[in-house]
Parts: C-alpha cells; sequence; structure tokens
C-alpha cells in the first residue's frame, strides 16, 4: 500500500562497546576485517567511539557506559573469499563458529572483541 513513503535500505548499523574500547575496535574492524576507519563529526567524536566503512556497509561503534555485548542481535556481513576472511581471522587469534546451514549462504560466526556477535557470509552458485 502507498502510503507516500518507503523504506530504501540502512545508512548505518551501530554496535556497542565498552568506555576505551576503541583501540580493540580499531584492531578487529580494520586490521582484522579490512574495514576503513570513518572520521566522526567533531560533536560526535567527543562522544567517543568509532566508525567504520566498507564497500556498501557502514558500522558505527558507540561508548556505552553499563555496556552488555550484543549475543543475539548481530549485523551479518556479505564477504567474497569467506575462507580467506575465516584463515586471517583464525591467525589473528580470534575464534571463528559454525551454524546451522542457511540455504544460499556459506557462512560463521566470530565475536568482535568485547563479545558483540558478527556473521560473515558469501553466497554460493547452486
Amino acid at each position: 500500500m502507498d502510503e507516500g513513503f518507503e523504506l530504501t535500505g540502512f545508512d548505518h548499523v551501530q554496535l556497542a562497546i565498552p568506555p576505551g574500547g576503541e583501540d580493540d575496535a580499531r584492531r578487529f574492524y580494520v586490521e582484522a576485517l579490512g574495514l576503513a576507519e570513518a572520521p566522526k563529526p567533531p560533536h560526535l567524536a567527543a562522544r567517543g567511539g568509532c566508525w567504520f566503512d566498507g564497500p556498501g556497509l557502514r558500522l558505527h561503534m558507540g561508548v556505552e557506559t553499563d555496556f552488555r555485548p550484543a549475543r543475539k542481535a548481530h549485523p551479518a556481513l556479505l564477504v567474497r573469499g569467506l575462507p580467506a576472511l575465516r584463515r586471517r581471522l583464525q591467525e589473528a587469534g580470534y575464534v571463528t563458529r559454525d551454524d546451522e546451514p542457511l540455504e544460499g549462504y556459506d557462512r560463521f560466526y566470530v565475536d568482535d572483541p568485547f563479545g558483540n556477535r558478527i556473521e560473515l557470509m558469501e553466497p554460493v552458485s547452486v
């Protein structure tokens, strides 16, 4: 039903990190996953946290004083070369976990340094 608007996509997904977690976030999201750090506007940078960009995705890490990791809710990032990324993560000391198969995808989970669950998935040809 046309009501004069439509949702057109995501601008970004935000995950919480504990105070002082920016350097650990950079090691994981930049060094391990290969995203680029994006500058935060000065008025938002004063709050702490950090932003990361990659092709077709934006992740914002926001500082939360009473931080609790997102163990169920999670972003699912599309990957080209999933086995190579898995090796890279494991070599960097991150534990990867398989889950039930999902038709049309190879996938696994990894936790960021704070315990937030991240799903990494690659479409497969049938």
